[in-house]
């Protein structure tokens, strides 16, 4: 009788533990940083999101929540209002003194890392699993992802067996001018080597070149995206301030993507298996293409 009420006692415990932990998850959130925001939906939890960032665009649900603003530039006033218990983000989000602001009055701060590698994406889903109290949840859908990543590399194998692996840049800009491109160290690098493209940008971070530099690499494959510009204008716009970039073979061949600038903030997201598949079939067009990162 003495262990069934011990085992009974230890039982009813670990619930109670179970029971606060889950009462004590905060219920309010606002989130900053397209990628961080993007997973909270992943892991079941949009309902609790009562504000997000310029960055947060995708699921398109999140363009009906407040906006709290750039996630460099937030300001304590907005956030507040919306009365969060916490804030979480990428480590890109500021500035510092707001977070101190915020901090001081009560909002939790967690700040998740915004680095461009496999290593980062699963600390910060793991992360966001402990704050939800849904970590099983957690480890599901980084199972999944392994999973497909597997699946996504062996067919890369296969396509580089009759595919010579491509030189690629990626570009980012404002309104076609102020080209900077994407270099090592980068969730934009991370892409590009895992859906089978080599980057012909060696530097770290991203760097500004002329118009006569990026001609004098001639990509195979070019990516663009732009901050204020959406669509063919992108493109337009580009090939208007760099004239130089007409005459590459990525221009000349039509092998040019323009992508969704909200896929590089953040960190490594929920989209980047659809990334991936999207990007290794422009690279790789004699292969059948995956569907949804799967073969």
């Amino acid at each position: 009788m003495r262990i069934r009420a011990f085992c009974c006692g230890v039982g009813l415990s670990l619930l109670a533990q179970a029971a606060l932990a889950q009462s004590e998850s905060p219920q309010r959130w606002v989130s900053a940083g397209g990628a961080i925001s993007e997973w909270v939906v992943a892991l079941g939890a949009e309902q609790r999101l009562v504000g997000v960032d310029s960055t947060s665009q995708q699921p398109s649900s999140l363009r009906e929540l407040p906006s709290i603003g750039y996630q460099r530039q937030l300001a304590a006033e907005g956030i507040l209002a919306l009365r969060p218990d916490l804030l979480v983000g990428s480590e890109e989000m500021g500035p510092p003194p707001v977070l101190e602001q915020l901090g001081a009055a009560g909002v939790r701060i967690e700040r998740l890392s915004a680095a461009g590698d496999l290593t980062a994406l699963q600390g910060n889903v793991r992360r966001l699993g402990e704050l939800l109290g849904e970590p099983e949840r957690a480890e599901a859908v980084l199972a999944d992802l392994d999973a497909r990543l597997a699946r996504q590399a062996h067919w890369l194998r296969e396509a580089q067996r009759s595919q010579a692996v491509p030189g690629v840049l990626l570009l980012v800009g404002q309104g076609g001018g102020n080209l900077l491109v994407a270099g090592s160290g980068t969730s934009a690098d991370w892409l590009l080597e895992h859906s089978g493209g080599h980057n012909l940008a060696s530097h770290p971070g991203y760097k500004a070149f002329s118009s006569e530099a990026l001609a004098a690499l001639n990509p195979e494959v070019l990516l663009v995206t732009d901050r204020s510009l959406r669509g063919v204008e992108v493109l337009k716009a580009v090939l208007a301030q760099n004239p130089g970039l007409a005459a590459s073979r990525a221009v000349r061949e039509e092998r040019v993507l323009v992508i969704d600038p909200t896929l590089l903030v953040g960190g490594l997201g929920p989209r980047t298996l659809e990334t991936l598949a999207s990007w290794s079939a422009a690279f790789y067009p004699q292969q059948p293409p995956l569907a949804d990162g799967a073969p």
